[in-house]
């Protein structure tokens, strides 16, 4: 095993970050290292206790608990820990400790806070906070790859120009590839089917090399979409080739650069609140998931791709509702339509189904509430048909029990603070996700203030929220770092929804209790909680890196999967990240359940 600077120097050149480092750097680096033996049961560092530097695991495994003793994760050869305490004020806040005889390389901490000022790329891996603000997505920063058409449609330069029309037709496109083996050779457009071949009067069966354009001129799949948009303009093209070495992987067209520039969620919006039917709005929302590659593929944080989609959501929500009162006639009472869940907090992904419900006037009468029934019934079933599928729990405002009178929701929420059983308060839960949609808001006025207050007064009910906090957690296992699904459909995947961010949406809103917070949005309670004291300025800074990291992560398989033509899912193989994103994504996971464990163990203010 290694032992010498030289051995040290290679054993890091094949991890990350150390395999950008120049051979130079890597000596240089080796230098001021040193290796550390411990025998199986030794203690590597203590929480609380100076931290000499960074290990990285040469032999062996490590197990890493957090200060209550909960062990987070068991550590083999390649792996890196101490580097949170590093971070902070140098103190650890884990406790290591040798689970098999076990050699580590340190790094002395003068060294690491030295590269964290020096080299950037290793600042990028240890430090996320370093990160900066994307910039919003316009054609200069967004890659072809998220402009084009994957896989295009091609044929041979020998196929009559007869079969290239029919082709185009029965694929609704406006060009072919044109390909010899691998090799493109050209490309074929409806211009020039009509004005080569038709306004020329050539045979059907003429190839369609004769009217082709040859070696057309083409981009790789690094260009950007800037690179495009000049390119057409200066070759006046319609049509480009996106290519790897010779052969296609892709093509742009105009139509997919105005497509681009108009798929955001304001225009989206706009055509929402022109629909005449569920119909109708659902070929503006199947229009969603492209918009969420777009955003996704431009660098926006994961809050930014969330609320506008969110936005989407609500403007379809809202337009039900007018569409509904256009069919049935004006309410008999006023009433207000909520959200809750996902579309509540303003974090809707690639994959929602509904959650709401309907408050109503308290002068409403047995008469009118068929009215109600009908309007709930014709906006969720237009959810459903927009792909908003329904709820599996039936929360909503279909079930009788979700749309009913002020009164009664005031009844509800007392009843579940003062006698809080397991099914009270998931329903509590829910239901401090509300976010008026449409209608009458006057109608929510201080309902949510006061549930709070209600609520953070009783400490059973407290106590209640705190464990169902704990319910969901993340998928640290004790080998190899992560615990997949073991059996069914989604076997070998990690669940990126409950246990990715589920488990940091229920911390959330378990601080929002706590300091008596009304935003429903997750990431701005936990900003809301640091503000209140709830949450250490350290505990915060650290939870909302783990959250954005997950939730991008989250977000990005999305994206891939939507790309790649599939239906987007929460289920994200391990095998399909780096050895960098699966240790950040590790890194992640360990935050949450320091935190999970920090309420576990009834503190309050974490850090």
């Amino acid at each position: 095993m290694p032992h010498s600077n030289n051995e040290i120097a290679t054993f890091l050149s094949g991890i990350h970050p150390y395999d950008s480092f120049t051979p130079n750097a890597l000596t240089a680096l080796s230098q001021r290292c040193t290796v550390q033996r411990f025998a199986a049961g030794d203690p590597i560092y203590t929480c609380g206790t100076p931290l000499a530097g960074l290990y990285v695991i040469l032999s062996g495994d490590v197990n890493v608990e957090d200060a209550n003793g909960v062990q987070l994760s068991h550590l083999g050869s390649r792996n890196s820990f101490g580097e949170r305490g590093l971070l902070r004020d140098g103190l650890a806040v884990t406790t290591a400790q040798a689970a098999s005889d076990c050699r580590l390389i340190q790094l002395p901490a003068d060294l690491f806070t030295e590269l964290l000022h020096t080299d950037p790329g290793f600042a990028r891996f240890f430090d996320r906070s370093r990160g900066t603000a994307p910039e919003i997505s316009d054609l200069s920063t967004t890659s072809v790859a998220d402009l084009m058409a994957a896989n295009p449609k091609s044929c041979t330069p020998d196929t009559p120009i007869s079969q290239a029309a029919l082709k185009m037709r029965e694929h609704r496109i406006s060009s072919l590839a044109v390909i010899q083996g691998e090799i493109l050779v050209g490309i074929v457009t409806l211009r020039d089917l009509t004005y080569k071949a038709l306004a020329e009067g050539l045979p059907a069966d003429t190839p369609v090399a004769d009217i082709m354009r040859a070696d057309p001129v083409s981009l790789p799949e690094t260009a950007l979409g800037s690179d495009v948009l000049a390119t057409m303009l200066e070759r006046h093209i319609g049509h480009l080739p996106v290519t790897r070495g010779d052969s296609i992987v892709g093509m742009v067209t105009q139509t997919d650069l105005t497509r681009y520039q108009a798929l955001s969620s304001a225009h989206l919006v706009a055509d929402v609140s022109d629909a005449l039917d569920a119909e109708e709005l659902a070929k503006i929302t199947a229009r969603i998931p492209q918009m969420l590659v777009q955003l996704v593929g431009a660098g926006n944080a994961h809050q930014v791709v969330t609320r506008l989609i969110t936005d989407v959501g609500d403007a379809v929500t809202r337009r039900l509702l007018q569409l509904a009162e256009a069919k049935l006639g004006p309410a008999p009472v006023p009433y207000l339509w909520l959200a809750c869940g996902s579309q509540g907090r303003r974090e809707q992904t690639g994959v929602s189904d509904q959650d709401n419900c309907l408050i109503l006037d308290d002068r409403i009468t047995a008469a009118d509430m068929g009215y109600f029934e009908k309007l709930a019934g014709f906006v969720s079933d237009g959810l459903d048909t927009c792909g908003y599928v329904y709820c599996p729990g039936d929360m909503m405002a279909t079930n009788p029990q979700w749309c009913q009178p002020l009164a009664v929701w005031k009844q509800y929420f007392t009843g579940w603070i003062e006698k809080p059983d397991p099914k009270a308060q998931m329903l509590a839960s829910v239901m401090f996700d509300l976010r008026p949609i449409g209608g009458t808001l006057a109608l929510f006025d201080n309902l949510q203030e006061e549930t709070l207050r209600m609520a953070a007064k009783n400490s059973i009910f407290v106590a209640h929220m705190a464990s169902n906090s704990l319910k969901h957690t993340p998928p640290l296992g004790l080998l190899r770092g992560f615990a997949t699904i073991r059996s069914g459909e989604h076997k070998n995947t990690l669940d990126l929804k409950h246990n990715g961010v589920v488990p940091v949406v229920d911390l959330g809103r378990l601080y929002a209790l706590q300091g008596k917070l009304t935003t429903p949005n997750t990431r701005a309670r936990l900003q809301a909680a640091a503000a209140a004291g709830i949450l250490s300025p350290s505990g915060s800074r650290d939870l909302l890196d783990a959250y954005d990291l997950i939730a991008q992560t989250r977000l990005e398989h999305q994206a891939a999967q939507i790309k790649a033509g599939e239906a987007p899912d929460n289920f994200l193989p391990p095998a399909r990240l780096s050895d960098f994103e699966r240790s950040h994504l590790r890194d992640a996971f360990v935050v949450v359940r320091t935190m999970q464990s920090a309420i576990g163990h009834g503190r309050a203010m974490l850090g």
